[in-house]
């Protein structure tokens, strides 16, 4: 076993023992703490298919913001202790039955549209190339998606600090 593979089984592992454990605990606080683990773990596959900038990305924007963003609200709420509501078995039945729905997809995909090994140099994208393409301020530029995207998070951050704001109900 090479140790390229011994990365990517390690990776597999932390990745999708994290998603299990995220989505099954009754902590939102540690479910949380599970999916930030997961994103890392993304960020892991990123890195070792050699592509740094969306692995940067993942860290920065997933990891680093949503993350955190979702593990603040659960603190603002004030409900980090409280367990989640068990869920009714139909419930659980028809998540198995969307997972499975969602892998058996997955398989399809994969088996229609196989991988193939590339031959020849590697000319993939390079961060510079994405950083020029990213600030072009042509018409084939993204300036304009990103300065969108990131007034949609700004308004999501105020939203957050409204809800969070919000006076709590005096108990009588």
């Amino acid at each position: 076993m090479t140790a390229s593979a011994i990365i990517f089984y390690l990776l597999a592992i932390l990745t999708l023992g994290s998603a299990l454990l995220a989505i099954s605990t009754r902590q939102i606080f540690r479910a949380a703490i599970y999916l930030l683990f997961t994103l890392i773990g993304m960020a892991g596959f990123y890195f070792w298919m050699h592509y740094e900038f969306i692995a940067a990305v993942q860290i920065v924007v997933y990891a680093g913001g949503i993350a955190v963003l979702i593990i603040f609200s659960v603190f603002l709420t004030q409900r980090s202790g409280e367990l989640l509501p068990a869920q009714k078995g139909s419930r659980k039945f028809f998540a198995a039955l969307a997972a499975f729905c969602g892998f058996a997809l997955a398989m399809l995909q994969i088996i229609k549209y196989p991988f193939r090994s590339e031959s020849g140099s590697d000319t993939g994208p390079t961060v510079a190339a994405i950083g020029n393409q990213l600030l072009n301020l042509d018409v084939s530029g993204y300036a304009l998606p990103f300065e969108v995207v990131s007034m949609l998070l700004l308004a999501a951050m105020i939203g957050c600090i409204v809800i969070a704001m919000r006076a709590k109900p005096e108990k009588a």
